[in-house]
Parts: C-alpha cells; sequence; structure tokens
C-alpha cells in the first residue's frame, strides 16, 4: 500500500517526454515543482498532470527500501499521461487503464485554470483500494475533475502493493536497525511529504489537506491518522469502508504460530517457493535479483478475501476444525511493525495517540465481512450475555436461508447470518467507533451509510456494495454505467460528491443547498443515509440494532 531518476530522466528524454520549449511561468498548463517543470493537459477549464514521478524508482537495489528522492530535471517534463500503476495481478474488478511496472511511484494533480501559485485552495489527496494487492491512480472512475471544478486541488497516486510493498522476510528485517517493511504506507508519507513540499505551485495550500481513501486506501486513512510517522501532513479525513478496530488484512510482524503465522513467517515460506533459502544477506540479493511478476502471482482480491474464509471454511467443513487459534495469513499486506504501524487502531485511537481531526467516515449497505466471530458454527456465542438477543436479530426465517457457494470453495450452509455479523464486526460497528472515539476526543465527525444503487442495476440490486458508491463520489457515473445513468443517479451523484468537497473546502459537509447532516452524537444510532428513493437522510441507522450489540461485545473485549 503502504528509479534513479538521473537516468529515468534520460530514458524518458529518448522517448520524447522530456521537451525543451520556452515557456511563460504564468502558462495555465505550466507548473514549477522542486524537483523540475512540467507541463499537463488543459479540457474545459481544469488542467491535469499525471505521471509526475514522487520519488525514484524502486527497482533492483531500491526494492524493499524506503522510498528514495527524485534527481531533479530541467527540461520540461511532459506530464501528460498517466504512466505505470504498480505491479499486480490484474482483475477485472480493478481496471487500471495503464501496463503496470515496478516503477510506478507517480502521482496526479487536478486544479482549476484560475489556480495560480500562491493561491490557497484547500488540497484533496486521494488512496486508492484494491486490497493492498490491487488498484491504482489510473482507474477512470478515479478522475478529479469534479472536485477541482468545487475549487479543489485534487491529488493521487500509486503506492508499492502486495509482496513489492509490504514484505517481512527475515533477511530484511536483519537488514536494518528499524523495521522496514510497510513500503506502500512509506510511499503514501512520501507522497504526502510531496505535497507539503509542491502543492502551492499549483495553487494548493499545503496547511489544508484532506485525505480520502476507500477500502485499503480507508485503511491507510486509518494508518495515517494514528503513526507518528504521518504526523503533520494533513489536516482531517475521510475513510470509506476502511474498518477502524483491527486493521483490514493487517498481520503481526513476528511471533506467529502454525496456526496464525506472523509476516515473517509468511514471507520466509514464500522465498522458500521460489528456491531461495535462508535469511541472510544472499537471500535478500537473490530476491531482489528477481523479476518482479513472481511476487504478484496469486495475490488479487479475490483471493484475499476468500482467505479471510479460511477459518471459517475448515470448520463449516467439519466442526472438530475449530481451533480458536486460527488466524488467516494475509501474504502481501501491512504489517503491524512499530514504527510505521505502532498498534491497530483500536488501540491507538482509544488511547488518545492518533490525530484527532475533522472526520468523515462511513460504509456501504451490504459491506465487505472480513472478520468473523470466533466461532462459526455458534457465531453467537461471542455476545455474551446478548447472544439470545443476537441471535434473534441475525438468524435469517429459514426460508430465507440459501446455501451460499464462494468461490467454487463448497457450500456454506448458514453463512449468511455470519456474513451479517461480519460485516457489522469488519465495517458498520468500527466506523462508529472510530467516531464515538474522535468525538470525545473533541474532533467532530460525520458519519455515513451509502445505500444508493444506480436505477439500470435494479431491481438485481437495492443495497448498495463495498466500493459501489465510487462513481458517485468521484460524481463520474458515465464511465460506470454509460447511457443508462438517470436523473436521479445524477442527483445522487452530485450530492455526494459535493458533501465531499464542502467537507474538503470547509471541514464541515453543509452547505449549497443539501439536506442538513448533524455531526455524529455517540448517544444516538443515527447517521446521513443516502437512500434508494428519498435521497440524502439523516436517519436511525438501519442496523443499529446489530451494531449496538457488536459495540456492547467489542467494547468489553477491548477493556473500554
Amino acid at each position: 500500500m503502504f528509479r534513479r531518476i538521473a537516468v529515468v530522466a534520460s530514458c524518458l528524454s529518448l522517448a520524447g517526454l522530456l521537451v525543451m520549449p520556452s515557456l511563460a511561468q504564468n502558462e495555465d498548463t505550466f507548473a514549477e515543482t522542486q524537483t523540475g517543470p512540467i507541463r499537463g493537459t488543459l479540457e474545459s477549464g481544469i488542467v491535469s498532470f499525471k505521471g509526475i514521478p514522487y520519488a525514484a524508482p524502486p527497482v533492483g537495489d531500491l526494492r524493499w527500501r524506503p522510498p528514495q528522492p527524485v534527481e531533479p530535471w530541467s527540461d520540461v517534463l511532459e506530464t501528460t499521461a498517466f504512466v505505470h500503476d504498480c505491479m499486480q495481478q490484474q482483475a477485472d474488478f480493478e481496471p487500471i487503464a495503464t501496463t503496470m511496472s515496478e516503477d510506478c511511484l507517480y502521482l496526479n494533480v487536478w486544479k482549476p485554470t484560475y489556480a495560480d501559485p500562491g493561491d490557497q485552495l484547500p488540497v484533496m489527496v486521494w488512496i486508492h483500494g484494491g486490497g493492498f494487492v490491487g488498484g491504482g491512480s489510473s482507474i477512470p472512475t478515479y478522475d478529479g475533475t469534479a472536485f477541482a471544478r468545487q475549487g479543489i486541488i485534487f491529488v493521487s497516486f500509486n503506492y508499492r502493493l502486495g509482496r513489492l510493498g509490504f514484505f517481512a522476510h527475515p533477511a530484511l528485517l536483519a537488514e536494518n536497525a528499524v523495521p522496514a517493511v510497510n513500503f506502500g504506507y512509506l510511499d503514501q508519507i512520501a507522497a504526502l511529504n510531496w505535497v507539503q513540499q509542491n502543492i502551492a505551485a499549483f495553487g494548493g495550500d499545503p496547511s489544508r489537506v484532506t485525505i480520502v481513501g476507500e477500502s485499503a486506501g480507508g485503511a491507510s486513512v486509518l494508518a495515517l491518522l494514528t503513526s507518528p510517522a504521518a504526523e503533520g501532513l494533513f489536516r482531517q479525513a475521510m475513510v470509506m469502508s476502511g474498518g477502524g478496530r483491527r486493521p483490514l488484512l493487517g498481520r503481526p510482524l513476528t511471533g506467529g504460530t502454525a496456526l496464525a503465522p506472523s509476516a515473517d513467517q509468511t514471507d520466509l515460506a514464500f522465498a522458500q517457493t521460489l528456491g531461495i533459502e535462508g535469511d541472510g544477506p544472499d537471500a535478500l540479493a537473490a530476491l531482489r535479483a528477481l523479476p518482479p511478476e513472481p511476487f504478484v502471482e496469486g495475490l488479487d482480491l479475490g483471493a484475499i478475501l476468500g482467505i479471510g474464509l479460511s477459518c471459517a471454511q475448515a470448520e463449516l467443513a467439519d466442526p472438530a476444525n475449530y481451533d480458536p487459534a486460527c488466524e488467516p495469513a494475509f501474504p502481501g499486506t501491512p504489517i503491524i511493525d512499530g514504527s510505521i504501524v505502532v498498534g491497530t487502531p483500536e488501540a491507538v485511537i482509544s488511547s488518545g495517540q492518533a490525530a484527532a481531526v475533522p472526520i468523515v467516515i462511513g460504509t456501504t449497505s451490504t459491506d465487505l465481512a472480513q472478520y468473523f466471530p470466533p466461532r462459526i458454527t455458534d457465531p453467537y456465542a461471542m455476545f455474551g450475555e446478548d447472544a439470545r438477543a443476537a441471535e434473534r436479530h441475525y438468524r435469517l426465517p429459514l426460508i430465507a436461508r440459501a446455501a451460499l457457494v464462494f468461490r467454487g470453495q463448497g457450500e456454506l450452509r448458514d453463512l449468511l447470518p455470519v456474513l451479517s455479523i461480519g460485516s457489522d464486526l469488519t465495517m458498520h460497528e468500527p466506523a462508529r467507533f472510530v467516531a464515538r472515539e474522535l468525538t470525545e476526543q473533541g474532533a467532530p465527525a460525520w458519519l455515513y451509510r451509502f445505500t444508493y444503487t444506480a436505477e439500470s442495476t435494479r431491481p438485481e440490486s437495492e443495497s448498495q456494495s463495498h466500493a459501489g458508491e465510487l462513481p458517485f463520489m468521484f460524481n463520474t457515473l458515465d464511465f460506470t454505467y454509460g447511457e443508462a445513468v438517470s436523473q436521479n443517479d445524477r442527483q445522487t451523484a452530485e450530492a455526494f460528491n459535493t458533501y465531499v468537497g464542502n467537507f474538503v473546502k470547509f471541514g464541515n459537509p453543509n452547505g449549497g443547498g443539501l439536506p442538513f447532516w448533524p455531526m455524529f452524537s455517540a448517544t444516538a444510532y443515527d447517521l446521513m443515509n443516502f437512500t434508494l428513493e428519498d435521497g440524502p437522510v439523516f436517519m436511525a441507522d438501519p442496523r443499529a440494532e446489530g451494531i449496538r450489540l457488536v459495540e456492547r461485545t467489542a467494547d468489553r473485549m477491548a477493556g473500554l
């Protein structure tokens, strides 16, 4: 998630990407960054700069090292097209618009034409999702034009993914006194530092930065909120389906067991599958000498989600397989290293050590389930004295129960109630937890649920799935739905995009004639719901009963 430009610059020059015309300093498509001049593209009053290097290519000896500075250039760098997204095993639901490459540390900027150096426009920094193993800033849904039209400087960027971004082989641990394993997060911090140093050249105010992310991007926002290394790099945050108690897809650095392996164990075992033994410098040199492709094989979002159910599936196949120590091992995902990731979001936020900044946080109505009750065959036992109430709430009528086939791995009977509990455990209650804790620490919070689905997808889809809100938030519906976009679709997109833009600009989502969105209150289970038929409505949370039960249980287990 979380190369040597002197050479790269000469390569770009050979490719015709560096040109030498003289340009007026106030030309709309020109900007002077600290590493060199760039030129972007003007379209319909918005200027975009795509493919700006913010760190040296992490290739060769720079693989699995913190991002290194870019070598300055003197000629004008044409930044008119996305360059590369990071290495990944591509899938249809992650439609990056570039070729993937290990040379991928680039960012993009959108700005209105009236934004000049010295202006102080608010800045929105987007962190893409994809389970830390996929995605990229080139995905057309993530176009920043609609936010730039609101007077916002919009920035997106790539960060290293999978085993190239999050890797803890013992030889790598031995190489550094302080663990350097969360390279994807180090990339995110480097991109935010680039914003601090350069965004004024585009008319942006480095003191008014809002970080926004969804799924793995939302988890990244939480990681930045709770990391000492990101202190001072942003002023407010928005978390979309990013969890809030346990880290999404997180894993311990060391000390694992066979049933709950740690990152050093899984990454050592992976290297052995490549024929590389040992944990010394020779092993690390051999790993760095390999091409990047082997490090992304078998890692896509579908595979990662399947891993989340591995312990549950084993127990469902035979209850005798149940073992309370069983924990899924998510390769190529962030690591609690004690340095960049100092603990779980729950532990850091509840202790008051996180950045207490204004926050918008929420989920979709049918969001992901990544964490499950400890005992799948008795999912209500975890609720303790609330077990019977939980069973009454979550258990579906027998006529509604369905056998569920999860990616061809067999029939998972009675899993639908477990998935509903898992969604509350993973997404819905943790979002409320973050809003509750930051509110208690004096930071304003706004909680939402996105239920609306495009009218062309109904009646099959009447509850929004994970990541389905993104075309509405970016107001890029035409890319996703084409000619099927309805007037109600556009009104919902305009509302969501404007709420987010208001928050970026004013630190409050309200304004522009939108329905009023009150701040979060810990004493009520209310939120702003982007409904199917009535637009945004502030109302009682439709999932309030389950969330209340999970909250009581989670607080008890955390000692809160």
